[in-house]
């Protein structure tokens, strides 16, 4: 093992042994290289005269850029050609972090690390992956799952995945099935990893308050039991809530710091909350209980979190990040969020006022929705397949078939004035396959 994987090793042994045991041996061997970086971040801020140490070309003091590139790019070269920090640009940081306080009230008090910058979400899980699970470690998942979780753990991490029961026959979030889950679990193995998902995609469903404690009480049960418990916050799709008794904080503000056992990793990104979806900005942040010096283990975390960075994308785009950066301090940027937050929340109410129609009872249920992008039907009596290709060849319209019986319909990408037509005519799908042959 690295020495400097060994120091940053017992600098987390120190502060919470439980943490040292949750992570994978690839987490264990990760480190931030000393070289060539620190040597350069050394030199930049001590060498007046020359500075032979970046690997990038510079020409009148600035990066060398091409006048073609540079006349589409508003930002000076040095914020938008140059390498940023594996870790992340440290303004963005900082500015994320208040934020997701400003967000969630009741981390208040609590110490949680700086955010390390990811290439979006989807980055952001890989890195966590190798951070936290080892070869074929179990991690938790509703029967509702967008399917990217599959690639990043199963294909690509050889992680195997255990399903529980979304929704309860009542509607809401299945708490005795979740609880039963880690229950089985936790008799098989010391730690559990478990990804909770809210807003979900694909339901665009959030917990109650009421569900979110009961979620957290029996994490933290289960801890408290002796467990481990790795617990990722996908919260890809935060803030956009549309009922008034959901969730309007993370989980990660109840599990961060609640028991040395649990460690919460939030996720979370630009990428949907600011409607920057190509720009590819995502975060992985730490909560754990740590004694002595939290905001050395959670050094030691980012360190490893920025040395998997380092190892696979290097840093996340320098001319993203200062965009970001750029809107996240405009005085305008609160109103402007609040303007296309209103857009959203009228397409979902005017959803719900065109599925409460009795005429759709025959062809679909609903599973509850009331937050995100999406929704999804469950087909009473055609296969969701056939109708995505029957509705995509015979209509124009698209949506994703989840099995043999779910149809995900993202009300995010649809006008308003356009959601009474696009029901209808997956209504008028489901009829023509009901009256086909062999139905």
């Amino acid at each position: 093992m690295n020495p400097i994987a060994e120091e940053l090793n017992e600098i987390i042994l120190e502060a919470n042994p439980h943490i040292h045991e949750m992570l994978s041996i690839k987490g264990k061997n990760l480190y931030f290289p000393r070289g060539i970086l620190s040597q350069g971040a050394e030199a930049k801020e001590k060498a007046f005269k020359y500075n032979a140490t970046i690997g990038i070309a510079t020409e009148n003091g600035v990066p060398m850029h091409l006048p073609s590139i540079m006349s589409y790019i508003t930002l000076s070269p040095a914020d938008s050609l140059n390498y940023a920090p594996s870790f992340g640009k440290p303004e963005l940081r900082k500015r994320w972090k208040e934020m997701m306080l400003a967000k969630n009230p009741s981390l208040a008090g609590k110490q949680i690390s700086l955010p390390v910058v990811t290439n979006a979400i989807t980055h952001g899980l890989s890195v966590t992956a190798e951070m936290w699970l080892d070869e074929n470690d179990v991690i938790l998942l509703p029967d509702k799952i967008w399917g990217n979780y599959t690639l990043v753990f199963t294909v690509l991490h050889g992680v195997k995945i255990e399903h529980y029961p979304l929704f309860s026959s009542q509607g809401g979030f299945n708490l005795s099935a979740f609880e039963k889950a880690l229950k089985a679990q936790a008799g098989q193995t010391e730690k559990l990893a478990l990804i909770l998902n809210f807003p979900n995609n694909p339901t665009g469903y959030t917990p109650t308050e009421a569900e979110g404690k009961g979620i957290a009480e029996i994490i933290l049960n289960t801890a408290e039991k002796g467990s481990n418990v790795v617990v990722i916050l996908d919260d890809a799709y935060f803030g956009l809530f549309y009922d008034e008794h959901i969730m309007r904080e993370s989980l990660f503000a109840s599990l961060a710091g609640a028991h040395p056992r649990v460690m919460a990793i939030k996720l979370d990104a630009a990428t949907k909350e600011i409607y920057v979806w190509g720009l590819r900005v995502g975060f992985i942040t730490y909560g754990t209980a740590c004694k002595g010096n939290a905001d050395e283990a959670y050094g030691a975390l980012e360190k490893k979190t920025a040395g998997a960075v380092r190892g696979t994308v290097s840093n996340s785009p320098h001319l993203s990040q200062s965009i970001v950066l750029g809107a996240l301090n405009s005085e305008t940027y609160g109103a402007e969020k609040e303007e296309k937050y209103q857009v959203m929340l009228k397409r979902a109410e005017r959803l719900r006022a065109v599925l409460s129609n009795e005429k759709y009872r025959d062809a679909w249920d609903v599973y509850p929705f009331n937050s995100g992008y999406f929704m999804c039907l469950r087909l009473k009596d055609v296969d969701a397949e056939e109708l995505r290709v029957h509705l995509l060849d015979k209509y124009g319209v698209g949506a994703i078939s989840l099995g043999s019986t779910d149809l995900r319909v993202a009300f995010s990408c649809v006008e308003e004035g356009d959601i009474q037509e696009l029901f209808d005519l997956i209504h008028q799908g489901v009829q023509d396959l009901q009256g086909a042959p062999g139905w």
